[in-house]
Protein backbone atom coordinates (compact mmCIF):
# COMPACT_ATOMS: atom_id res chain seq x y z
CA UNK A 1 0.00 0.00 0.00
CA UNK A 2 1.54 3.46 -0.81
CA UNK A 3 1.82 5.63 1.59
CA UNK A 4 -0.97 7.88 0.35
CA UNK A 5 -3.01 5.03 0.40
CA UNK A 6 -2.38 4.21 3.96
CA UNK A 7 -2.62 8.28 4.92
CA UNK A 8 -6.55 8.28 3.17
CA UNK A 9 -6.98 5.17 4.73
CA UNK A 10 -6.43 6.92 8.23
CA UNK A 11 -7.60 9.86 7.66
CA UNK A 12 -11.20 8.14 6.79
CA UNK A 13 -10.45 5.98 10.52
CA UNK A 14 -10.01 9.19 12.16
CA UNK A 15 -12.68 10.92 10.66
CA UNK A 16 -15.01 7.61 11.82
CA UNK A 17 -13.69 7.70 15.58
CA UNK A 18 -14.07 11.24 15.78
CA UNK A 19 -17.89 10.97 14.36
CA UNK A 20 -18.55 7.96 16.96
CA UNK A 21 -17.16 10.39 19.86
CA UNK A 22 -18.97 12.89 18.97
CA UNK A 23 -22.77 10.72 18.88
CA UNK A 24 -21.37 9.13 22.21
CA UNK A 25 -21.02 12.62 24.37
CA UNK A 26 -24.15 13.69 22.52
CA UNK A 27 -26.30 13.10 25.84
CA UNK A 28 -30.39 13.93 25.84
CA UNK A 29 -30.39 16.95 27.53
CA UNK A 30 -27.30 18.81 25.80
CA UNK A 31 -29.15 17.37 22.39
CA UNK A 32 -32.02 19.61 23.43
CA UNK A 33 -30.27 22.57 23.80
CA UNK A 34 -28.63 21.77 20.35
CA UNK A 35 -32.17 21.64 18.68
CA UNK A 36 -32.99 24.48 20.27
CA UNK A 37 -29.79 26.74 19.64
CA UNK A 38 -29.84 28.59 22.81
CA UNK A 39 -29.13 28.74 26.53
CA UNK A 40 -32.24 30.63 27.01
CA UNK A 41 -33.95 30.06 30.71
CA UNK A 42 -36.88 28.05 28.31
CA UNK A 43 -34.09 26.29 26.92
CA UNK A 44 -32.42 25.01 29.70
CA UNK A 45 -35.99 24.37 31.26
CA UNK A 46 -36.73 21.97 28.36
CA UNK A 47 -33.50 20.20 28.87
CA UNK A 48 -33.94 20.07 32.45
CA UNK A 49 -37.18 18.47 32.12
CA UNK A 50 -36.17 15.59 29.48
CA UNK A 51 -33.62 15.06 31.57
CA UNK A 52 -36.04 14.20 34.32
CA UNK A 53 -37.59 11.70 32.63
CA UNK A 54 -34.50 10.12 31.21
CA UNK A 55 -34.14 9.73 35.03
CA UNK A 56 -37.88 8.03 35.49
CA UNK A 57 -37.04 5.90 32.26
CA UNK A 58 -33.71 4.58 33.91
CA UNK A 59 -35.16 3.44 36.96
CA UNK A 60 -38.36 1.97 35.47
CA UNK A 61 -35.83 0.05 33.30
CA UNK A 62 -33.86 -1.02 36.09
CA UNK A 63 -37.16 -2.14 37.86
CA UNK A 64 -37.97 -3.81 35.09
CA UNK A 65 -34.64 -5.78 34.64
CA UNK A 66 -34.98 -7.44 37.85
CA UNK A 67 -39.07 -8.38 37.75
CA UNK A 68 -39.12 -11.83 37.66
CA UNK A 69 -36.30 -11.74 40.39
CA UNK A 70 -38.05 -9.72 43.35
CA UNK A 71 -41.44 -10.46 45.07
CA UNK A 72 -44.12 -7.80 45.01
CA UNK A 73 -43.24 -6.39 41.38
CA UNK A 74 -45.60 -8.66 38.91
CA UNK A 75 -49.54 -9.40 39.07
CA UNK A 76 -52.23 -7.48 39.87
CA UNK A 77 -52.86 -5.08 42.74
CA UNK A 78 -56.48 -6.20 43.19
CA UNK A 79 -57.76 -2.71 42.31
CA UNK A 80 -59.08 -0.67 39.14
CA UNK A 81 -58.14 2.58 38.29
CA UNK A 82 -60.24 6.21 37.03
CA UNK A 83 -60.90 3.46 33.83
CA UNK A 84 -62.43 0.73 35.67
CA UNK A 85 -59.42 -1.35 34.47
CA UNK A 86 -57.71 -3.91 36.65
CA UNK A 87 -54.30 -1.83 37.73
CA UNK A 88 -50.64 -3.88 37.88
CA UNK A 89 -47.99 -3.47 40.61
CA UNK A 90 -45.83 -2.25 37.90
CA UNK A 91 -48.49 0.59 36.72
CA UNK A 92 -48.06 1.69 40.22
CA UNK A 93 -44.31 1.88 40.28
CA UNK A 94 -44.24 3.46 36.96
CA UNK A 95 -46.43 5.99 38.00
CA UNK A 96 -44.91 6.75 41.25
CA UNK A 97 -41.46 7.19 39.91
CA UNK A 98 -43.15 9.78 37.34
CA UNK A 99 -44.15 11.60 40.74
CA UNK A 100 -40.89 11.28 42.76
CA UNK A 101 -38.55 12.21 40.16
CA UNK A 102 -40.58 15.64 39.12
CA UNK A 103 -41.17 16.41 42.95
CA UNK A 104 -37.35 17.23 42.80
CA UNK A 105 -37.44 19.14 39.49
CA UNK A 106 -38.89 22.51 40.57
CA UNK A 107 -40.41 22.54 37.03
CA UNK A 108 -43.16 20.70 36.81
CA UNK A 109 -46.48 22.21 38.69
CA UNK A 110 -48.53 19.29 38.05
CA UNK A 111 -48.50 15.77 36.60
CA UNK A 112 -51.52 13.91 34.81
CA UNK A 113 -51.81 10.36 34.49
CA UNK A 114 -54.03 8.23 32.95
CA UNK A 115 -53.49 6.10 36.43
CA UNK A 116 -54.81 8.98 38.20
CA UNK A 117 -58.45 10.62 38.42
CA UNK A 118 -57.20 13.98 39.00
CA UNK A 119 -54.09 15.83 38.19
CA UNK A 120 -50.94 15.38 40.88
CA UNK A 121 -50.00 18.88 42.05
CA UNK A 122 -46.78 19.55 43.73
CA UNK A 123 -47.35 22.51 45.85
CA UNK A 124 -43.46 23.80 46.20
CA UNK A 125 -43.49 23.76 42.56
CA UNK A 126 -46.34 25.75 41.70
CA UNK A 127 -44.86 29.24 41.62
CA UNK A 128 -42.36 28.51 39.66
CA UNK A 129 -42.87 25.49 37.81
CA UNK A 130 -45.08 26.30 34.81
CA UNK A 131 -45.19 22.77 33.18
CA UNK A 132 -47.55 20.05 32.98
CA UNK A 133 -46.33 16.76 32.74
CA UNK A 134 -48.77 14.30 30.73
CA UNK A 135 -47.68 10.61 30.72
CA UNK A 136 -48.92 7.03 30.67
CA UNK A 137 -46.37 5.32 33.04
CA UNK A 138 -46.78 1.79 31.49
CA UNK A 139 -47.90 1.24 28.18
CA UNK A 140 -48.82 -2.89 27.73
CA UNK A 141 -48.73 -3.30 31.24
CA UNK A 142 -49.80 -6.90 30.19
CA UNK A 143 -46.83 -7.91 28.82
CA UNK A 144 -45.15 -7.25 31.87
CA UNK A 145 -45.69 -10.96 33.32
CA UNK A 146 -44.48 -12.46 30.31
CA UNK A 147 -41.47 -10.52 29.02
CA UNK A 148 -42.78 -8.61 26.45
CA UNK A 149 -41.42 -5.02 25.26
CA UNK A 150 -43.68 -2.14 27.33
CA UNK A 151 -43.35 1.51 26.92
CA UNK A 152 -43.81 4.78 28.80
CA UNK A 153 -45.41 8.20 26.69
CA UNK A 154 -45.02 11.59 27.77
CA UNK A 155 -46.27 14.69 26.54
CA UNK A 156 -44.80 18.55 28.52
CA UNK A 157 -47.62 21.44 27.97
CA UNK A 158 -46.78 24.74 29.43
CA UNK A 159 -49.49 25.68 32.01
CA UNK A 160 -51.75 28.28 30.91
CA UNK A 161 -53.69 30.22 33.64
CA UNK A 162 -53.40 30.03 37.34
CA UNK A 163 -55.73 26.70 38.07
CA UNK A 164 -56.90 28.43 41.40
CA UNK A 165 -60.00 25.85 41.52
CA UNK A 166 -57.52 22.62 40.77
CA UNK A 167 -59.79 21.61 37.76
CA UNK A 168 -56.79 21.57 35.07
CA UNK A 169 -59.28 23.39 32.44
CA UNK A 170 -56.27 24.54 30.26
CA UNK A 171 -55.04 21.18 29.68
CA UNK A 172 -58.45 20.58 27.46
CA UNK A 173 -56.89 22.06 24.49
CA UNK A 174 -55.53 20.27 21.35
CA UNK A 175 -52.22 18.54 21.01
CA UNK A 176 -50.84 21.61 18.90
CA UNK A 177 -50.09 22.75 22.24
CA UNK A 178 -47.74 20.36 23.82
CA UNK A 179 -44.24 21.94 23.51
CA UNK A 180 -42.48 18.38 23.69
CA UNK A 181 -43.14 14.89 23.71
CA UNK A 182 -42.10 11.33 22.57
CA UNK A 183 -41.58 7.79 24.71
CA UNK A 184 -39.33 5.51 26.20
CA UNK A 185 -39.52 1.95 24.80
CA UNK A 186 -38.25 -1.13 27.10
CA UNK A 187 -37.36 -3.64 25.01
CA UNK A 188 -33.76 -5.26 24.27
CA UNK A 189 -32.31 -2.21 24.39
CA UNK A 190 -34.14 0.97 26.38
CA UNK A 191 -35.13 3.74 23.69
CA UNK A 192 -35.52 7.09 24.00
CA UNK A 193 -38.17 8.85 21.53
CA UNK A 194 -38.30 12.58 21.39
CA UNK A 195 -40.01 15.69 19.65
CA UNK A 196 -39.66 19.07 20.72
CA UNK A 197 -41.25 20.25 16.95
CA UNK A 198 -37.79 20.17 15.31
CA UNK A 199 -37.61 16.47 13.97
CA UNK A 200 -37.33 13.19 15.52
CA UNK A 201 -34.57 11.55 17.53
CA UNK A 202 -33.94 8.63 18.94
CA UNK A 203 -31.05 7.58 21.94
CA UNK A 204 -30.64 4.03 23.33
CA UNK A 205 -29.43 3.99 27.15
CA UNK A 206 -26.01 3.11 27.82
CA UNK A 207 -25.80 1.11 30.88
CA UNK A 208 -22.29 1.52 31.12
CA UNK A 209 -22.69 4.97 31.47
CA UNK A 210 -25.83 5.40 32.77
CA UNK A 211 -27.16 7.93 29.70
CA UNK A 212 -29.08 8.02 26.66
CA UNK A 213 -26.82 8.51 23.64
CA UNK A 214 -27.99 9.41 20.66
CA UNK A 215 -28.99 6.73 18.19
CA UNK A 216 -30.42 8.60 15.27
CA UNK A 217 -31.47 12.43 14.29
CA UNK A 218 -34.47 13.82 12.65
CA UNK A 219 -36.15 10.18 11.72
CA UNK A 220 -38.47 9.77 8.90
CA UNK A 221 -41.14 7.61 8.34
CA UNK A 222 -41.35 5.96 4.89
CA UNK A 223 -44.39 7.20 3.10
CA UNK A 224 -45.59 3.55 2.40
CA UNK A 225 -44.75 0.47 4.78
CA UNK A 226 -45.38 -3.51 4.66
CA UNK A 227 -46.69 -3.77 8.44
CA UNK A 228 -50.42 -3.11 9.92
CA UNK A 229 -50.80 -3.52 12.88
CA UNK A 230 -53.99 -4.26 14.77
CA UNK A 231 -55.70 -6.57 16.77
CA UNK A 232 -57.95 -8.62 15.01
CA UNK A 233 -59.20 -10.17 17.44
CA UNK A 234 -61.97 -7.21 17.70
CA UNK A 235 -62.61 -7.95 13.94
CA UNK A 236 -66.90 -8.69 14.53
CA UNK A 237 -66.73 -5.30 16.91
CA UNK A 238 -65.76 -3.00 14.75
CA UNK A 239 -67.51 -0.97 11.93
CA UNK A 240 -67.97 -2.42 8.66
CA UNK A 241 -65.60 0.37 7.19
CA UNK A 242 -62.77 -1.58 9.16
CA UNK A 243 -63.56 -4.86 9.06
CA UNK A 244 -63.38 -4.10 4.75
CA UNK A 245 -60.11 -2.53 4.96
CA UNK A 246 -58.68 -6.11 7.03
CA UNK A 247 -60.24 -7.65 4.30
CA UNK A 248 -58.57 -5.67 1.64
CA UNK A 249 -54.98 -6.09 3.33
CA UNK A 250 -55.77 -9.67 3.78
CA UNK A 251 -56.37 -10.02 0.12
CA UNK A 252 -53.23 -7.54 -1.50
CA UNK A 253 -49.93 -8.79 -1.98
CA UNK A 254 -47.82 -6.84 0.10
CA UNK A 255 -48.77 -6.72 3.79
CA UNK A 256 -47.84 -8.43 7.07
CA UNK A 257 -49.74 -8.22 10.34
CA UNK A 258 -47.53 -7.42 13.08
CA UNK A 259 -48.87 -6.69 16.48
CA UNK A 260 -47.12 -6.75 20.26
CA UNK A 261 -50.09 -5.95 22.47
CA UNK A 262 -47.71 -2.86 23.50
CA UNK A 263 -48.78 0.04 21.53
CA UNK A 264 -45.14 1.91 21.80
CA UNK A 265 -43.26 -0.84 20.23
CA UNK A 266 -45.30 -1.43 17.68
CA UNK A 267 -45.55 2.48 16.73
CA UNK A 268 -41.77 2.54 17.03
CA UNK A 269 -41.62 -0.13 14.44
CA UNK A 270 -44.13 1.61 12.40
CA UNK A 271 -41.75 4.43 12.75
CA UNK A 272 -39.11 2.93 11.04
CA UNK A 273 -40.04 0.48 9.00
CA UNK A 274 -43.05 2.24 7.66
CA UNK A 275 -47.05 1.50 8.09
CA UNK A 276 -50.04 2.11 9.92
CA UNK A 277 -51.39 0.74 13.55
CA UNK A 278 -54.77 1.27 13.73
CA UNK A 279 -56.73 1.24 17.18
CA UNK A 280 -60.52 2.03 16.16
CA UNK A 281 -63.41 2.01 18.20
CA UNK A 282 -66.05 -0.60 18.83
CA UNK A 283 -69.74 -0.63 17.49
CA UNK A 284 -70.79 -0.47 21.13
CA UNK A 285 -67.78 1.88 22.07
CA UNK A 286 -66.93 4.30 19.10
CA UNK A 287 -65.00 6.03 21.34
CA UNK A 288 -61.89 3.50 21.28
CA UNK A 289 -59.65 2.70 24.28
CA UNK A 290 -56.66 5.30 24.10
CA UNK A 291 -56.62 8.34 25.48
CA UNK A 292 -56.22 11.23 24.39
CA UNK A 293 -54.32 13.71 26.17
CA UNK A 294 -51.64 10.60 27.52
CA UNK A 295 -51.87 8.04 24.61
CA UNK A 296 -52.96 9.78 21.15
CA UNK A 297 -51.88 13.25 20.99
CA UNK A 298 -48.36 12.55 22.32
CA UNK A 299 -47.68 9.85 19.73
CA UNK A 300 -49.66 11.64 17.52
CA UNK A 301 -46.88 14.49 17.61
CA UNK A 302 -44.06 12.25 17.21
CA UNK A 303 -45.35 10.79 13.95
CA UNK A 304 -46.61 14.04 12.30
CA UNK A 305 -43.21 15.67 12.84
CA UNK A 306 -41.67 12.49 11.20
CA UNK A 307 -43.77 12.88 8.11
CA UNK A 308 -46.36 10.78 8.67
CA UNK A 309 -50.25 11.51 10.12
CA UNK A 310 -52.32 10.39 13.34
CA UNK A 311 -55.89 10.45 12.80
CA UNK A 312 -58.92 9.27 14.20
CA UNK A 313 -60.93 8.40 11.09
CA UNK A 314 -62.63 11.80 10.75
CA UNK A 315 -60.57 13.98 12.35
CA UNK A 316 -56.57 14.99 12.74
CA UNK A 317 -56.01 13.80 16.00
CA UNK A 318 -53.76 16.84 17.23
CA UNK A 319 -56.71 18.91 16.25
CA UNK A 320 -58.78 17.40 18.68
CA UNK A 321 -60.16 19.30 21.90
CA UNK A 322 -60.73 17.13 24.63
CA UNK A 323 -64.34 17.85 26.76
CA UNK A 324 -62.67 15.81 29.87
CA UNK A 325 -59.07 14.57 30.96
CA UNK A 326 -59.05 11.33 30.33
CA UNK A 327 -61.18 11.42 27.27
CA UNK A 328 -60.56 8.53 24.47
CA UNK A 329 -60.56 8.77 20.77
CA UNK A 330 -60.20 6.21 18.51
CA UNK A 331 -56.75 6.12 16.29
CA UNK A 332 -55.02 5.31 12.83
CA UNK A 333 -52.19 6.51 12.80
CA UNK A 334 -48.37 5.78 10.61
CA UNK A 335 -47.39 6.25 6.99
CA UNK A 336 -48.95 9.25 5.18
CA UNK A 337 -50.49 6.51 2.07
CA UNK A 338 -51.78 4.17 4.91
CA UNK A 339 -53.03 5.92 7.21
CA UNK A 340 -54.90 7.83 3.30
CA UNK A 341 -55.69 4.22 2.64
CA UNK A 342 -57.85 3.24 6.48
CA UNK A 343 -59.22 6.52 5.92
CA UNK A 344 -60.56 6.09 2.27
CA UNK A 345 -62.66 3.20 3.67
CA UNK A 346 -64.16 4.94 6.20
CA UNK A 347 -65.24 8.10 4.18
CA UNK A 348 -66.54 5.89 1.77
CA UNK A 349 -68.72 3.66 4.16
CA UNK A 350 -67.20 0.54 2.72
Amino acid sequence: MTKAAESLEQSIKDATAERSLDRDCTTLSRHVLQQLQTFSPQAQDLSALMNRIALAGKLIARHLSRAGLMEGVLGFTGETNVQGESVKKMDVYANNVFIAVFKQSGLVCRLASEEMENPYYIPENCPIGRYTLLYDPIDGSSNTDINLSLGSIFSIRQQEGEDLDGSAKDLLASGRKQIAAGYILYGPSTMLVYTIGRGVHSFTLDPSLGEFILTEENIQIPNHGPVYSVNEGNFWQWDESIREYIRYVHRTEGYTARYSGAMVSDIHRVLIQGGVFLYPGTVQKPEGKLRLLYETAPLAYVIEQAGGRATTGHENILDVIPKRLHQRTPLIIGSREDVAKVESFIQNGH
